[in-house]
């Protein structure tokens, strides 16, 4: 039996990946007059006057909903929101693992923005924090944007800024090995979507050196008529020298790429025509941009890819656990770039100099204290930023 036959057998036998526990006991009636009606209305009474205040007396504190509209779930596509929700049960899930953190999934059955704006702000003030999570591009941007704009907690879509977190730590640490600078590097982001775009800011607030994406139509220049908006905002401010052509063209002593696209794109030869000792990230799941055999046959230095059975793997896991812990932890109102780029390095700093090399240049995921260690420098960062509450 294969993973895929296994996985389904087990998704019939679990019939769900998560449920709703009492946490307090309701068996007599003194607790039932304590834990609903009458003794319910007091704290009803102490919210209404001091909204705040619900954060002590339920779960809010926390508790995230994980929302899609199910249109790019993993690499399935637009399956709906039924189907997506074995993956929003299992992020959930992943939520419980990793931080302690309760999560539940909506699966809003809508595509327009709209909408979906609207039902996540009518439901915010019951969590603590949105986790967005599998939202085609480029609609994204604006649901993110515009629930950033209306709720007064953290709105945060993973596919964009967990990855890109995780990306960037790995970065970091990668041109360490091999003796570069991230100030000094050329990075080649192939996939100007919403992983590849959030990829590329974050790079850019620390200071890369030299940024260009590609798309399917080549590479991302200032002026390119086939440009959305987000991707015209990202040709302002990369591709200095406005380079033109396929992939194949500006990966060309580049330091490092990373792939966030389709299998199969990149080259053994494409590979060698890069600078010395290159980086490689083909991020591209299940099947990466080039297999990690071959990335090495022509010259990559470092690897690393999406997948669970190679070295490196690079896993949103690492990030949103502890991102939200300690967004939560201090009540913060959003997730700044300041506390996405707190993250990143701490991820980075997580693995001790003395033992960075090639083949470990990330955390593993089921390393203790990982996500206390992002989450102790998100929470540092909302304070120094003034937007924690707490």
């Amino acid at each position: 039996m294969d993973i895929k036959e296994l996985a389904l057998q087990k998704h019939y036998e679990w019939k769900g990946k998560i449920e709703v526990k009492a946490t307090v006991p309701v068996n007599s009636r003194e607790e039932l007059s304590l834990a609903y009606t009458p003794g319910v209305a007091e704290p009803c009474l102490v919210i209404e006057k001091d909204p705040s205040k619900s954060y002590e007396l339920t779960r809010r504190h926390n508790l995230v909903a994980v929302v899609t509209d199910g249109t790019a779930v993993l690499g399935l596509g637009d399956i709906g929101p039924e189907a997506a929700m074995p993956v929003m049960e299992g992020k959930c899930a992943l939520f419980k693992a990793f931080a302690d953190m309760d999560a539940f999934p909506i699966c809003v059955d809508s595509k327009d923005p709209d909408e979906i704006v609207e039902t996540v702000r009518l439901i915010s003030k019951s969590f603590g924090g949105i986790n967005l999570e599998d939202i085609s591009a480029p609609r994204c941007f604006e649901i993110e944007r515009r629930l950033k704009e209306c709720c007064d907690i953290p709105v945060f879509h993973d596919d964009q800024h967990g990855t890109a977190i995780i990306a960037a730590a790995a970065m970091q640490n990668a041109l360490k090995v091999v003796g570069k600078r991230l100030k000094d590097a050329t990075v080649v982001i192939n996939g100007a979507g919403a992983a590849g775009i959030a990829i590329g800011k974050l790079l850019l607030q620390l200071s890369v050196g030299s940024l260009i994406l590609c798309d399917k139509e080549g590479a991302v220049y200032e002026g390119a008529e086939w440009l959305n908006p987000a991707q015209k905002e990202m040709a302002a401010v990369t591709n200095r020298e406005r380079k033109q052509g396929t992939l194949a063209d500006v990966l060309k002593g580049a330091d490092a790429f990373i792939g966030v696209s389709r299998p199969g794109l990149v080259t053994r030869e494409m590979v060698s025509s890069m600078a010395k000792d290159p980086v490689v990230f083909a991020m591209a799941n299940p099947i990466p941009e080039i297999m990690p055999d071959e990335a090495k046959a022509g010259g990559a230095a470092v690897v690393g890819t999406g997948r669970s059975d190679y070295p490196n793997q690079i896993n949103n896991v690492l990030a949103f656990p502890g991102i939200f812990k300690g967004a939560l932890a201090v009540r913060a109102r959003d997730i700044t770039e300041g506390m996405k780029v707190a993250a990143s390095k701490a991820l980075a700093d997580f693995v001790p100099a003395d033992k960075l090399c090639d083949s470990y240049i990330l955390p593993e995921a089921f390393e203790p204290g990982v996500a206390d260690a992002v989450a102790k420098a998100v929470a540092a960062a909302a304070k120094a930023e003034g937007i924690a509450r707490i």
